[in-house]
């Protein structure tokens, strides 16, 4: 098999990074859209949200990513012993994360569940692909905030649905591939259809935003909540 290279370039992000919470053990912060999580092997995506981090909190990890089109909550660990705790929350489900996003056009239905297992497609790297055989489990829940109409800078109204979405699994892309599964793709989204509806390329971004997060302090015990509004 040949090897999956890489050839993406993230153009420059000139949004700062907004820390929202700060103690001796951990950080919470609102990444910006397109900013990427973890610099890249290619020197020039050196510029991430871990590379500004680190230079003003040195050791400090990335707990879990956003995308690099999604802005929003993120959670960071001061040092090693944190991480693993926070790992653990994560990788116990008892993380509760919750996004809002504008879908293409205006859904039927009120509220669901999207559960589709998701795989690797290595064949269309970095893209994920639905698949029930060699997938692992996947679900998202969304809730309809209001339907409405995107107007973008060039005039023309688009249909879209703003949505609250809760993963209740964690997988690479998984909002993003679900709701375009559930035939309304994330406004914005060049990998899963967010760009193909007429005026969709408006956009001038990827309309995804991690809004609230909640998890326990490792130390203190504390139940944290964290929100952080729209910017679309």
């Amino acid at each position: 098999m040949s090897a999956i290279i890489d050839t993406f370039i993230a153009p420059p992000c000139f949004d700062e990074i907004t820390l929202l919470f700060q103690d001796a053990h951990l950080l919470v912060i609102n990444k910006p859209s397109g900013l990427l999580s973890l610099s890249g092997k290619n020197p020039q995506n050196l510029d991430s949200v871990h590379h500004r981090l680190v230079t003003l909190f040195p050791g400090c990890t990335l707990v879990h990513r956003l995308d690099f089109g999604t802005s929003g909550l993120m959670v960071v660990a001061r040092n090693k012993a944190i991480n693993a705790a926070l790992c653990q929350q994560f990788s116990q489900r008892s993380v509760s994360k919750t996004y809002q996003a504008l879908l293409c056009g205006h859904l039927a239905a009120d509220e669901g569940m999207i559960d589709a297992a998701i795989a690797k497609d290595p064949a269309q790297f970095p893209r994920m692909v639905i698949c029930a055989i060699q997938g692992k489990p996947a679900r998202s829940r969304y809730r309809v905030i209001e339907r409405s109409d995107y107007q973008g800078k060039k005039g023309k109204a688009l249909p879209v649905t703003r949505v609250e979405l809760t993963p209740e699994t964690g997988r690479t892309h998984q909002l993003r591939i679900h709701c375009q599964q559930l035939g309304h793709p994330i406004l914005g989204c060049d990998l899963y259809g967010g760009l193909l509806m007429p005026g969709a390329e408006q956009a001038e971004r990827l309309m995804l935003h991690a809004s609230a997060l909640t998890f326990v302090h490792p130390v203190s015990g504390e139940v944290m909540h964290l929100s952080a509004d729209s910017p679309f």
